[in-house]
């Protein structure tokens, strides 16, 4: 193929509008003159290092003639050592429109698959997502009829770097990924199973979770045992992204939270106890398994209490409150369910709400697993003002009201108005079944605000 001249043409024209000579050019590019020779008289391609230096020579943007230079890589052959360097630094400089181009002439070929796949994980260590997705994608529809186990971890990638704020969207990245997570290899599936598990209780998709949180404990506990066979001991075993007994013990504590979800306290308070027995079994002994462990313990601790209390018993509520001071990132979640056992069993809980009383806003944090999802806690803090109203009027509180509008209010702008309604609902029953007095005009408002969202 010949090269392409747009570079070549617009080279010339600035050497011979600036009067300058090959020498001069050097100078000012770093380019050797006798190489700038052969470049202007097409003997040989250019390189993406003297790419960005022609530019450079020339005062123009880095990326200038990257859109001309996609040409440049299919010259004279098909040359990876080319297309490579240039895909990075257009991914360096977000220009994914030259990316695109590129795999569009590279597409269909398998011979380029194993490379583009390199490439993709180099730029997904990076973080540099959009444009590996965009390689991902190019592997995925070359290998679409492989069934091969890269075709599946480039799934995997997409579906993490689908995952946003949006819960719909993410949930279905995760049902075009289910599929291919069996095709992982081993030291990647129990990390898929965690993310995959994260997606699916986002949206309270509980049958899924406990589905695949058995999954994960089947398979974190042939893996953990396997190690200790004394005729595998010399094999090389598979290397997971999280120490295998994290997930067998993580397993233990989705399963507890799906008990929890499903109102039965019981089973989840059983649940603990195997999540809290990580130190009786777990055969490492490092700085990480310590630090591991101590955390299951602590959420073990917490859930006992919570799973205790939510079942109705009133005197571990203070124990509770007093367990959770320790850790401020906690109180927000904490002092929804609090409310959530006040308002079922009709309990007094005036000194706890004075007490964190600053918790009562709308809270971001981060965790182990990274920082909490803002959508899922828009629905905690909505949940927490929906609780907050019920329990108001439940002690007949003037602030009731003001509580369910600025919970139906919050919904609406977060455009989860569907989720809150049952809060409203449940409400509006309340005022109208009992003889407690409230404001009539308030609640007119209520109704005439529900009707809006409905038109």
């Amino acid at each position: 193929m010949e090269p392409a001249n747009s570079i070549r043409e617009q080279l010339t024209q600035f050497i011979e509008k600036n009067s300058m000579t090959l020498s001069r050019f050097s100078e000012v590019s770093g380019i050797n003159t006798g190489t700038i020779s052969r470049i202007l008289h097409g003997n040989r391609p250019i390189s993406v290092s003297q790419l960005i230096a022609i530019s450079s020579g020339m005062g123009v943007a880095a990326d200038h003639f990257f859109a001309d230079y996609v040409e440049e890589c299919f010259a004279y052959s098909v040359s990876m050592r080319r297309i490579r360097p240039f895909i990075l630094r257009s991914a360096e400089l977000n220009r994914l429109d030259c990316i695109e181009q590129i795999l569009y002439r590279l597409l269909d070929d398998l011979d380029y698959a194993t490379e583009l796949y390199e490439m993709a994980e180099q730029l997904f260590e990076r973080d540099q997502r959009s444009a590996a997705a965009l390689l991902y994608k190019s592997v995925s529809e070359v290998e679409k009829y492989q069934h091969s186990e890269r075709l599946a971890m480039c799934q995997y990638r997409l579906f993490l770097i689908g995952q946003g704020e949006n819960l719909e969207e993410n949930l279905k990245a995760a049902i075009l990924f289910e599929p291919y997570v069996d095709r992982l290899d081993e030291g990647y599936q129990l990390e898929a199973f965690k993310d995959l598990i994260h997606v699916f209780g986002s949206v309270n998709k509980w049958s899924e979770v406990k589905d695949i949180a058995d999954k994960m404990l089947q398979l974190a506990k042939i893996q953990y045992d396997s190690i200790n066979i004394v005729d595998r001991r010399n094999q090389e075993c598979k290397q997971t992204v999280r120490p295998l007994y994290f997930y067998i013990l993580y397993a233990w504590l989705i399963q507890s939270t799906v008990f929890e979800e499903q109102g039965d306290y019981t089973e989840a308070l059983e649940l603990v106890g195997l999540y809290a027995s990580g130190k009786s079994w777990v055969r490492e002994d490092d700085e990480e398994s310590r630090r591991v462990l101590n955390q299951f313990e602590e959420w073990a601790l917490a859930n006992k209490y919570l799973y205790q209390m939510l079942s109705g018993d009133q005197k571990v509520v203070k124990e509770y409150a007093n367990y959770i001071t320790q850790y401020p990132e906690e109180i927000f979640l904490a002092l929804r369910y609090i409310i959530q056992a006040a308002n079922k069993f009709n309990w007094n809980i005036d000194d706890i709400l004075e007490r964190f009383s600053d918790y009562i806003t709308l809270r971001t944090y981060k965790t182990e697993f990274g920082q909490y999802n803002s959508s899922i806690m828009d629905q905690n803090y909505a949940k927490l003002l929906g609780e907050l109203a019920l329990y108001y009027l439940n002690h007949n509180r003037d602030i009731a009201i003001n509580r369910i509008l600025e919970g139906l209010n919050f919904s609406i702008q977060k455009n989860n108005d569907l989720n809150f309604i049952k809060y409203v609902i449940v409400f509006l029953e309340k005022c109208f079944s009992s003889e407690k007095s409230v404001d009539k005009e308030k609640l007119k408002l209520l109704i005439n605000e529900l009707q809006r969202i409905n038109t």
